[in-house]
């Protein structure tokens, strides 16, 4: 659909006009945290720069390759030697104007393939203002032109074997007026709006009819799924099952049956978790790297209790780990094998409400032991969270949402941050770093000195 959806990623852009991206000198490339101790890298040079939205995949089928966005366009880096790459430069109209017109006229990542060397994204006609989707190797940067879009219709995820994309369209051009309205998140796809509970409200009643669709990138088909006046969004493939589409009712937590899972022929359309508790949460879901688990933060009741939940798809067998306050995170994800976790932390603004909760966290996973306790087939299976704090963000401003991600190899937690003024891509290493280090600082000390007060982007409107 045309406005901006948070389950897009961050290929279209957190800066604004380049011009207005001053700094006299670069933040550093590496210190150790003195707070955690544990050494962190600025991975990207570019000013803006940015990783993708938390649970959209960055990397190539190998590991060796991470995708990020800046102003300039798509960019590769190889992780091995962290050398960067511009591969899709933006059209030069697209550099000249406001955030707000790039995200039009730009090129709109949409996620790594998981089968091929390749980056899928999108780019609107000025003329049509339809949306054409493309791809491009991430070695040599040949691009192939798939499909073009429906009116009013866009794509946000790509599927297993990269024969189909889904998205969602607004069914007339009034509905369409009216997500462009006010009602339209429009500051970024890893920043929070102003006023986002209110305007959440608004787009909720609005009922503004939608389908949600599937598109053949070989053959521009495009078959409707559903037909809904609900706010669809979210929309994630599993990452082994080409079939299997997750996607989400939009709207306030407390107020929607979040979690649904849809075939692509548009049969078992299924609610995944249905809430028991009055004010009870589900959200901000996630696909394991197992393609069967799917991950969300769970608040029975909101605000209240925290955990990190999960079902299989398969089996609908359930599994939590408790969190306290300070531990909870905007976005939460998981390693390959689930024997590791990280959370970005939140600010007192954030649903937990925690006055010490800005860090960027690892956990180690700990089930809760049975001590012959009664069981049944259907009962959770619980379990603890044990946090190690990587990075001090006390100087990060989380309207800018960091979405964290472990490298393949698990050493690394890639994090976006705001904290030296403009965003920039950063790595914090798992392992701690070796004693006496000579390079300790204070994190929020070190950013304080570029960006006394950091903005939630570049160009803060």
């Amino acid at each position: 659909m045309r406005f901006l959806m948070k389950s897009g990623i961050a290929g279209v852009l957190l800066a604004g006009c380049l011009g207005a991206i001053a700094q006299t000198a670069m933040p550093p490339k590496t210190w150790v945290d003195r707070d955690t101790g544990h050494r962190i890298f600025r991975v990207t040079d570019e000013p803006g720069s940015s990783g993708f939205y938390f649970n959209v995949n960055a990397y190539s089928p190998d590991g060796g390759i991470m995708v990020y966005t800046a102003p300039d366009g798509i960019h590769t880096m190889e992780l091995s030697s962290r050398k960067t790459r511009l591969l899709i430069p933006n059209p030069a109209a697209a550099l000249r104007v406001s955030e707000q017109d790039r995200m039009g006229s730009g090129n709109r990542a949409i996620v790594v393939g998981r089968k091929t060397n390749s980056i899928f994204f999108s780019r609107m006609d000025a003329t049509t203002h339809l949306q054409t989707i493309f791809k491009a190797d991430l070695v040599s940067g040949k691009v192939t032109q798939l499909a073009t879009l429906p009116a009013r219709a866009t794509i946000s995820t790509v599927n297993a074997d990269e024969t189909l994309g889904a998205g969602v369209y607004t069914e007339t051009e009034a509905g369409a007026a009216q997500e462009y309205g006010r009602n339209s998140p429009r500051s970024g796809p890893l920043v929070q709006p102003e006023g986002k509970g209110a305007m959440m409200e608004r787009r909720l009643a609005a009922r503004i009819p939608v389908v949600l669709f599937t598109v053949d990138l070989n053959t521009g088909k495009v078959k409707e799924l559903l037909h809904s006046t609900d706010w669809i969004g979210h929309l994630l493939f599993s990452p082994i099952d080409p079939t299997l589409l997750m996607y989400c009712h939009e709207g306030p937590w407390h107020k929607v049956d979040r979690i649904w899972t849809i075939r692509i022929d548009g049969t078992q359309n299924e609610l995944r978790h249905k809430r028991t508790m009055l004010m009870e949460i589900a959200g901000h879901e996630f696909w394991g790297q197992d393609g069967q688990t799917v991950w969300y933060d769970w608040q029975p009741p909101k605000g209240e209790d925290f955990w990190l939940a999960a079902f299989d798809v398969s089996t609908n067998k359930r599994v939590a780990y408790h969190l306290q306050r300070d531990e909870w995170s905007i976005h939460f994800n998981v390693n390959k094998g689930a024997t590791l976790f990280c959370g970005d932390g939140g600010d007192p603004g954030q649903v937990a409400h925690s006055q010490v909760g800005e860090w960027i966290n690892l956990f180690h996973p700990e089930w809760r032991k049975n001590d012959d306790s009664l069981v049944e087939p259907t009962f959770w299976k619980p379990g603890v969270f044990e946090r190690e704090k990587l990075v001090n963000m006390a100087h990060h401003n989380y309207r800018l949402e960091p979405n964290v991600r472990f490298s393949p190899d698990s050493k690394l937690i890639f994090f976006t941050s705001n904290m030296f003024g403009p965003s920039y891509v950063f790595a914090v290493e798992v392992a701690k770093a070796q004693s006496g280090a000579s390079d300790l600082q204070s994190t929020p000390e070190l950013a304080a000195k570029f960006a006394p007060t950091p903005s939630a982007t570049p160009a803060d409107k």
